[in-house]
């Protein structure tokens, strides 16, 4: 039986890690205010539970959001549609220069909140603060490297092209009202990897939250209303089919953003009335595997795959959720890996810990029957792991788990480390050829030939192979992407303007007239689209 985890009283809590949301309360965004709501709202209950008067553990109720009803999100969509006008709005019309300094103010703002963001992740939804603290910097990261490279963007476009007689200049323009919609597990910076490149490139937004992870937005609110003209961010809060499906179906969304799950993103793009004028930019779920072949270094396949597979719990797209071991060497790893996994230190987010308690209600019990289930299948669970207490469950490696099983298919999405079998290396391709999702895998191991084969084998199977480490998404310059029912789109911090962006042209025939009627538009600045000027 695996030590359980140990939920703090009130006064065991240090002052260090407190939050205060209260001062959040109710808010959201419209049209440049930050409005208080006075209709229903719902109590945001932490995955930290504390002991009372020897009571079972129960949830910190950390404060409210609001539950907009239908009018409420079509009025952030109409403010939206305001600021857009047609592309005539300002924000759209706005020199990149000017959109640039407007985004640095922005960032100068989540700056100062840095602490509030840290410890509303942390409360939230159960991150540590050494990866609450990552992920906020991160973000800030992200935001000047998006910067930068729209200036290299920008540079690139700051000329003119002659070519068949003719003469152009070819720029990206903005496509319109974006709903951007983030996922629980990294609530700012997943969402802010389509909000910001998509703002920045003229679009106007209206921001859904994730049903997890609202408050850690409401001290954003401040520094997007003192950043961005009226109407051009707003924030919207409450149940997905009250207020996103009546903002779909209007069919005024020109892109929608949205990292989730394939069955929802599918949901969402069947409600927009004109689907040829909606474009997707969706991260959608995936089912990675980590393959350990007979040559891999056992001590460093180990460590990828805890890392790989726990880290936040296991929650993350990215994760690691399958592990073919040979069968030469399984014995030898599940056993390595079992020992990893009972040594990883439990407990609350501000404390130097592994894991936490989780934040969807009744994930535990999810979790347990996904292990019964391949158990019934004839796997076992070695070492520790599977218990569950309140909103806390061990991780458990699963060994040997049959293709029968619904862990071998499903993304569990958590802490499970299921681990199979495999002699031919044919058993790998098929099972990528065979899996909807198509993401990433991570190959350990040193014969040349064998992850050769491999390499080639999956390349067109998953976009992104991973030698002798783990699953993820970094470095933010590296194409962020998947195929069949694991992505719809690129995202990268050059990939993601373009995203949300379409080239444009402007070009006349390259007379004398139209050639000195184009210098008179440049020299004299005349045009924010026709222009040759350089960022630095």
């Amino acid at each position: 039986m695996s030590t359980p985890v140990s939920f703090p009283t009130d006064e065991q809590i240090p002052a260090a890690a407190r939050v205060d949301a209260s001062p959040w309360d109710r808010h959201w965004l419209c049209d440049g205010e930050i409005r208080t709501w006075t209709g229903d709202t719902a109590p945001v209950r932490s995955p930290v539970c504390v002991v009372r008067a020897g009571a079972e553990p129960e949830p910190v109720v950390l404060g409210r959001i609001a539950m907009l009803d239908r009018a409420a999100a079509l009025e952030a969509l109409a403010a939206a549609r305001r600021a857009w006008d047609h592309g005539r709005g300002a924000w759209p019309t706005m020199r990149v220069g000017e959109r640039i300094e407007r985004m640095v103010t922005f960032t100068a703002g989540m700056r100062a909140a840095r602490e509030d963001l840290v410890r509303l992740l942390m409360w939230e939804i159960g991150k540590t603060r050494v990866d609450s603290e990552t992920e906020v910097d991160r973000t800030v990261v992200y935001i000047q490297d998006t910067i930068e490279a729209l200036k290299e963007l920008d540079r690139n476009a700051a000329r003119f092209s002659v070519t068949g007689g003719f003469v152009g200049q070819i720029r990206r323009s903005p496509l319109g009202v974006v709903l951007c919609m983030g996922p629980f597990n990294y609530p700012l910076n997943e969402t802010f990897t389509t909000l910001i490149p998509a703002l920045i490139m003229g679009n106007t937004i209206v921001s859904k939250l994730p049903r997890f992870g609202q408050l850690v937005h409401l001290p954003l609110l401040p520094a997007f209303r003192d950043a961005f003209p009226a109407g051009v961010v707003n924030v919207i809060q409450g149940d997905g089919a009250t207020v996103i499906g009546p903002i779909m179906e209007t069919g005024d969304v020109d892109c929608l953003a949205f990292i989730g799950s394939s069955r929802v993103a599918n949901i969402l793009e069947r409600q927009h009335p004109r689907p040829n004028r909606l474009r997707s930019i969706l991260g959608l779920e995936a089912k990675n595997p980590a393959v350990i072949l007979p040559s891999a270094d056992l001590e460093l396949a180990v460590k990828e795959c805890v890392a790989g597979a726990l880290s936040f719990n296991g929650q993350r797209c990215t994760a690691i959720k399958l592990i073919f071991a040979h069968a030469d060497v399984a014995d030898d790893f599940v056993a390595r890996l079992a020992a990893a996994v009972d040594a990883l230190a439990a407990g609350m987010p501000w404390e130097k810990v592994t894991l936490t308690p989780l934040p969807e209600p009744g994930k535990a019990a999810h979790l347990r029957a996904l292990l019964d289930d391949a158990v019934a299948g004839g796997a076992r669970v070695v070492g520790t792991g599977g218990g569950s207490q309140a909103t806390f469950f061990r991780p458990a490696v699963v060994f040997p788990v049959a293709p029968a099983a619904r862990l071998y298919r499903e993304e569990q999405f958590g802490p499970i480390v299921p681990v199979t079998t495999f002699r031919e290396l044919d058993e790998i391709d098929q099972f990528m050829r065979t899996s909807p999702y198509g993401q990433q895998v991570a190959l350990f191991g040193t014969d040349p030939a064998q992850l050769a084969h491999l390499v080639d084998a999956l390349v067109n199977s998953v976009c992104r192979i991973n030698l002798n480490t783990q699953c993820r998404r970094g470095p933010d310059s590296f194409p962020f992407t998947g195929r069949k029912d694991s992505a719809e789109g690129t995202l990268s911090v050059s990939d993601a303007l373009r995203a949300f962006s379409i080239r444009t042209v402007v070009a006349t025939t390259a007379t004398a007239t139209n050639q000195e009627l184009v210098g008179e538009i440049v020299t004299r600045r005349l045009s924010s689209f026709l222009s040759t000027d350089f960022l630095f």
